[in-house]
């Protein structure tokens, strides 16, 4: 038996207008901001470790994107964008007037999050040493 939470109309509206406000400040932000040249260690493992965690890369992959540059994006994080069309499913879903329960299906986030784990070890392994972002 799974419970389903329950959240106000006024409430998740306000939710909404918050997250695309942070979406409409933090995009162009990201495209005028090059997190190539400015070296701002924004990882906390990485910063302490010299681990590329699953996210290590997100944010190059993104200004790549909004600059058109599919090649360098998928070098600096394969998974986060190859999930792209999951992560807009899962916001059609939560911004839909039906408002679903979930953003998406149980089986396809515990996939997401063992191919996250995966990807996260490999990355960091010789053998997969091509997912890790350039340094």
């Amino acid at each position: 038996m799974t419970a389903v939470v329950s959240v106000d109309r006024p409430t998740r509206r306000s939710t909404l207008v918050r997250t695309a406000t942070v979406a409409l400040v933090a995009v162009p932000g990201l495209y005028l901001f090059n997190p190539n040249t400015s070296r701002i260690p924004l990882c906390p493992l990485h910063a302490m470790t010299g681990l590329w965690c699953p996210l290590c890369g997100v944010t190059r992959a993104s200004h790549a994107l909004l600059h058109g540059q599919l090649g360098t994006a998928l070098q600096d994080n394969l998974l986060f964008v190859l999930a792209l069309p999951l992560l807009a499913l899962a916001w059609w879903r939560w911004t839909s007037p039906a408002g679903a329960s979930r953003l998406l299906p149980r089986p396809v986030l515990a996939s997401l999050l063992l191919l996250g784990v995966i990807f996260g070890v490999l990355r960091n392994l010789p053998v997969g040493s091509w997912l890790a972002p350039p340094a």
